[in-house]
């Protein structure tokens, strides 16, 4: 049995590991069967809290492709033990993420949560559910304001969690604007009592 973390770990990586000297720490985790291969609690927590992800494909020559995948915090959700979901929504219309998957299946998931600087990596087979109109509902994120196109299922095969190390830490428009109004409430307030404590102050003057 190979270890799962031979997905990314080839021959040729593992030569270049041992070369530079990262090979033993490695193999350790390849000793304990490599990546994780199952959707886990921790997992599905993980998806519930970003609303960032790239899908990366591949065509038929070779040519890899990544595109961006978002919406709300949690739009990427369980289907099964061993299945995520999401739906595609309308967009310019270049479809090659679709017609990279009808040639080559292998796919791969890079998750991002920039404010919590944590990403998670996942390889796997993805394919195009069209016409599907009960899992699109099930899996449609409520009252976003996009238009359905499709769903996108993708079986995962292996999956390991990156260091937090160069993430740019960053908020969501939404989010900081909560933040910025609740100073500014907080300095209103403030400011407030204040003044009601100088207008005390100067009444109580000789």
């Amino acid at each position: 049995m190979h270890p799962a973390s031979d997905i990314a770990f080839t021959p040729t990586v593992k030569a270049l590991q041992a070369a530079r000297g990262s090979r033993d720490s490695y193999a350790r985790i390849e000793q304990r069967g490599g990546f994780r291969t199952a959707v886990t609690a921790d997992l599905i927590e993980f998806l519930g809290e970003i609303d960032t992800a790239y899908l990366a494909t591949t065509n038929s020559l070779g040519q890899p492709y990544a595109q961006h995948r978002g919406g709300p915090k949690g739009f990427i959700r369980q289907v099964d033990e061993q299945t995520l979901g999401f739906v595609d929504y309308a967009g310019n219309r270049q479809y090659v993420t679709t017609g990279n998957l009808a040639d080559n299946d292998k796919a791969f998931l890079f998750l991002m949560d920039y404010a919590h600087r944590r990403r998670i990596k996942l390889w796997g087979r993805a394919r195009v559910v069209a016409g599907d109109a009960a899992l699109i509902e099930r899996l449609m994120p409520d009252d976003y304001p996009a238009r359905p196109e499709q769903v996108i299922l993708f079986t995962v095969v292996a999956w390991d969690v990156n260091c937090p190390q160069h993430i740019p830490q960053k908020l969501n428009a939404s989010e900081a604007a909560g933040l910025v109004a609740d100073l500014r409430a907080r300095i209103t307030s403030l400011e407030a009592d204040n003044h009601r404590l100088r207008q005390q102050l100067e009444r109580h003057e000789p």
